[in-house]
């Protein structure tokens, strides 16, 4: 082939025209496979290269893979720049509303139980007058157990006394300032926003603290993180008949409004007197037995349901907070905490209180809105 080193730049030339007027990937492929393809001129040159005579071998096996490399880099280019290309058109002409809901639209999120719970019984004590409060769920020795009543050697604090995060120096309160050493820990229950919105505001106040709280229980009906509500009512002239009507108006907006309310005597350290308080059982509607004669498991009998604990606020809790206007000589009041997930579990009837913590959306789910 006498003319095989000009044929050579005829078809690379040839090739470079093709491959820059190309208007798509599928032309584009064409010319690869015609240019650079097993049967392709070029290609069939390279592999005869023995055939030529030897002063052409040297320059059509040199331009022959310099016109390959060049052709698949002309190739690569113009592949990447009509994709791009392809891209922006579609783009432009396949516009999408990403504001649209998707098909099928996705059912939306709801809220929790324990926050729907938490919601309703805040809603209930809205409308007896109550304000809904927060404390820190980091909270000092002070307020967690020594200003409710719970002395460093009290007997009540050995349920309690747990999951401390530090020590450091703050003000005691009772020795009138002076620093000293004090432990700090999760809060056990939402009692010391008590007296934390006693210091803020003098009496009258009404108020309600629903939060996490933090224990080392760990079992079906306990969890080493919980959440409360705790309520507070300082006033002149209130008595225990207002703890029950208040508690009674809970129960009833909350488990119907058939559901009577039963106060039992128990002791906690800052409340005197202090009360267990039950609500009549909603499955055999305080018989202790069910319609067809058996007996009722869920209030084992009984016709009541423990709920929560109460009663009135003890002098020396006022005292903490007499120079607030909280004089125990002359005001009085009630105060009481609930389980968030004990509410829930006897009106769902949820069996483990682990539950609420697992994440099972088959769980979660029987509870949307």
């Amino acid at each position: 082939m006498p003319d095989a080193p000009a044929r050579l730049q005829q078809i690379r030339a040839e090739a470079e025209a093709a491959i820059a007027a190309a208007g798509s990937a599928d032309e584009l492929e064409r010319l690869r496979v015609g240019y650079l393809g097993r049967k392709a001129e070029l290609t069939q040159m390279l592999r005869t290269i023995k055939d030529l005579p030897p002063d052409q071998r040297g320059p059509v096996g040199k331009g022959g893979n310099e016109a390959k490399r060049a052709l698949e880099g002309l190739l690569a280019q113009r592949t990447s720049a009509l994709d791009a290309a392809e891209l922006d058109e579609r783009l432009r002409s396949d516009a999408i509303d990403v504001t649209l809901p998707g098909d099928p639209p996705q059912r939306a999120g709801h809220l929790h139980l324990i926050t729907q719970t938490r919601r309703e019984i805040e809603d209930v004590f809205l409308g007896l007058g109550f304000s809904v409060v927060e404390g820190p769920e980091v909270e000092y020795d002070y307020y967690n157990f020594t200003a409710l009543n719970h002395p460093p050697d009290h007997p009540a604090r050995m349920l309690q006394d747990t999951f401390y995060v530090s020590q450091r120096r703050s003000p005691d309160q009772r020795s009138g300032g002076a620093l000293r050493r004090d432990d700090v820990l999760l809060r056990t229950h939402t009692s010391p926003v008590q007296v934390r919105a006693m210091e803020r505001q003098e009496p009258p106040i009404y108020v309600i603290v629903p939060g996490k709280v933090y224990r080392r229980d760990h079992d079906a009906t306990h969890t080493p993180m919980f959440h409360q509500i705790e309520g507070l009512a300082i006033d002149t002239d209130i008595t225990l008949a207002d703890l029950q009507g208040v508690l009674l108006e809970l129960v009833r907006a909350i488990f119907g409004a058939e559901r009577e309310i039963r106060l039992r005597p128990h002791y906690f350290p800052f409340t005197e007197p202090s009360v267990e308080v039950d609500v009549s059982c909603f499955r055999c509607d305080g018989k202790g037995y069910l319609a067809d004669g058996s007996h009722c498991n869920l209030c084992k009998g009984s016709g009541w349901i423990e709920i929560l604990g109460s009663g009135m606020v003890d002098p020396n809790v006022l005292g903490f907070v007499a120079d607030n206007g909280y004089d125990p000589a002359k005001v009085q009041g009630f105060a009481f905490g609930m389980g968030i997930e004990r509410i829930a579990m006897l009106r769902h009837g949820v069996p483990d209180l682990r539950l609420f913590f697992d994440n099972d959306v088959r769980f979660l789910e029987q509870f949307g809105a």
